[in-house]
């Protein structure tokens, strides 16, 4: 079996693949004043309710964008699985040519994001991630990753957005029943719900004409499946889509590392 951690800013995705199936997924919030033995006590905790033991595991692959907590997850993996995870990172072989100018700036999440996008379609692709940034990833049909597009994301506009004014209530970015809000809580959340829904079409549809074709568009994260019902122009939904990337990655080291 395959562990797979994607450690994000705002949550931790765990999956356990046994071949290129993906039999189990789980996600946990980051929190930087846990140690790694906290993290590993939920771990087990939730590889318990499966009956997985540690001892299934014949290797694990890890992508982190919080610096500080990298080497930590890693110790965690090679002190209760029993060996080092692969990290992702500048040196990392990932089959696809980067034509941006500093490779080694972009993020491990994207990274895996686009190569298991570029598998499933084989095509031109363009992968809009939902997470503390909402980021747009754009692959070419010859499999070239092209570059991309960061913003803020939907839980840190609504943060931004509190800390900002006097007046304006934080509030849970949920969908309203409608456009017009009638209160000031309805109004945040229809502009960051139907706001980010209507970004989303607006950037793709001026992505696709930089690109030249007519990309798949794959859309992941945290809100992925509420916003999409919104959006005009996905054509599919996958919240373990980095985890499914994280396999294909680990797949293609492990065979050079052998």
């Amino acid at each position: 079996m395959l562990l797979a951690i994607d450690v994000g800013n705002t949550s931790i995705m765990v999956g356990i693949f046994s071949g290129e199936e993906l039999v189990y997924s789980f996600r946990i919030d980051t929190d930087r004043t846990k140690s790694p033995d906290d993290y590993g006590i939920i771990l087990f905790g939730k590889m318990d309710e499966k009956d997985i033991s540690p001892s299934s595991f014949s290797g694990s692959i890890l992508s982190c964008v919080v610096a500080e907590m990298e080497e930590g997850v890693a110790k965690l993996v090679e002190k209760y699985f029993g060996h080092r995870p692969i990290i992702v990172g500048p040196e990392t072989r990932t089959g696809m040519p980067m034509r941006i100018y500093s490779p080694e700036e972009l993020g491990a999440d994207r990274i895996a994001n686009a190569v298991a996008a570029y598998h499933r379609f084989g095509g031109s692709v363009i992968v809009v991630d939902l997470g503390t940034a909402t980021t747009f990833d754009c692959v070419s049909e010859k499999g070239e990753y092209l570059g991309g597009v960061i913003v803020p994301g939907i839980e840190l506009s609504t943060v931004a957005l509190y800390h900002g004014t006097s007046k304006l209530p934080k509030v849970d970015p949920e969908k309203p029943e409608q456009v017009i809000g009638k209160d000031t809580v309805e109004c945040i959340q229809s502009g960051l719900f139907y706001g980010y829904a209507s970004m989303i079409d607006g950037l793709c549809a001026k992505l696709k004409e930089e690109i030249g074709s007519s990309p798949e568009i794959i859309i992941t994260g945290g809100f992925a499946e509420a916003i999409s019902e919104e959006c005009a122009c996905v054509n599919q939904v996958d919240k373990d889509l980095a985890l499914h990337g994280l396999r294909l990655l680990h797949e293609l080291n492990s065979q050079i590392l052998c």
